[in-house]
C-alpha cells in the first residue's frame, strides 16, 4: 500500500475571485483591475509588486474592503466583504486586519501610547493602556510613550504604526510601501522588525512594494501589470 496521507488543501485566509475595478469619467472608462484571482493561506507572506499605475495599491485597498470592486468577490477568513454593509466591513477590519502605511497615518493630537491604545479602546479592551505600553516596548519605544508624532523621527513614527497594527494581533497585516518615507538604513530596520513581529504572531502579511529586495523577503510575489496578475511566484524555500 502506498504510504503517507493524501494532500489536503491549505486553508485560505484571503480569497480574491475574479475581481474587476473600473472607473468612468467624461473621457470614458478606465479598467484598473481585470480578473484578479488568487488565494492566500494563513501565515503566508506575500509581496504585490508592479510599476506605478499597475493597480497594486487599488488591489490592496479592495482586499481591505476600503474600496469596492466593480465586480468580483473578496473573502476575509470566510466572510464575503462586499455582501455586507460598510459598518460590518469596518467591524471585520477592526477584528482581523492591521494596517501599515507609507505616511504612518498617526493622529498628531495623540501621544505614541494613545495612538497604539486607540484600536484597543475601540474594541472595548479594558487593558488598552498596559497592552499598548507593552507593544511599544517591544518595538523599542518604551521611553517614548508620552511623545507626540511631531517630535518623533520617521523611523520612530513607523515603529508606533507597527505597534498599533500588531497590538490587536490581527489575522492579516496589510502594508502599503511601509519603508517608502524612510532612508535605506532605517527602512531595513523597520522591515526586520515587521517580519519579526509577523513571525511571532503568525500573521498573514500582504505588502505592496516597488522594492524588489524587500519583495524577495516574502514567501510569495504577485506581479501586477496593467491590472492583471502577470506572475505568481513562490520562493524556493516556500515551494
Amino acid at each position: 500500500m502506498p504510504g503517507g496521507t493524501p494532500n489536503t488543501p491549505r486553508p485560505q485566509i484571503i480569497t480574491v475571485e475574479h475581481v474587476f475595478k473600473s472607473v468612468t469619467d467624461s473621457t470614458g472608462t478606465l479598467d484598473i483591475l481585470r480578473d484578479i484571482d488568487f488565494a492566500l493561506a494563513p501565515r503566508e507572506t506575500v509581496a504585490i509588486v508592479g510599476a506605478s499605475g499597475s493597480g497594486k495599491s487599488t488591489l490592496l485597498s479592495i482586499i481591505a474592503g476600503l474600496d469596492t470592486p466593480t465586480r468580483g468577490t473578496v473573502r476575509l477568513d470566510g466572510d464575503d466583504l462586499f455582501a455586507v454593509g460598510e459598518d460590518q466591513r469596518a467591524a471585520l477590519r477592526a477584528r482581523k486586519v492591521g494596517f501599515v502605511f507609507q505616511s504612518f497615518q498617526l493622529l498628531g493630537n495623540l501621544t505614541a501610547l494613545e495612538n497604539v491604545m486607540l484600536p484597543l479602546e475601540l474594541a472595548g479592551r479594558r487593558d488598552a493602556r498596559g497592552a499598548a505600553a507593552e507593544m511599544l516596548a517591544r518595538v523599542g519605544l518604551a521611553e517614548r510613550l508620552g511623545r507626540y508624532p511631531k517630535v518623533l523621527s520617521g523611523g520612530e513614527q513607523q515603529r508606533v504604526a507597527l505597534a498599533r497594527a500588531f497590538v490587536v494581533h490581527p489575522a492579516v497585516l496589510l502594508a502599503d510601501e511601509p519603508t517608502g518615507s524612510l532612508d535605506f538604513a532605517t527602512g531595513e530596520k523597520i522591515m526586520e522588525l515587521m517580519f519579526d513581529l509577523n513571525r511571532e504572531q503568525g500573521t498573514t502579511l500582504v505588502m505592496v512594494t516597488h522594492d524588489r529586495a524587500i519583495a524577495a523577503l516574502c514567501e510569495r510575489r504577485l506581479t501586477v501589470e496593467a491590472g492583471r496578475i502577470a506572475a505568481d511566484e513562490r520562493a524556493a524555500a516556500a515551494a
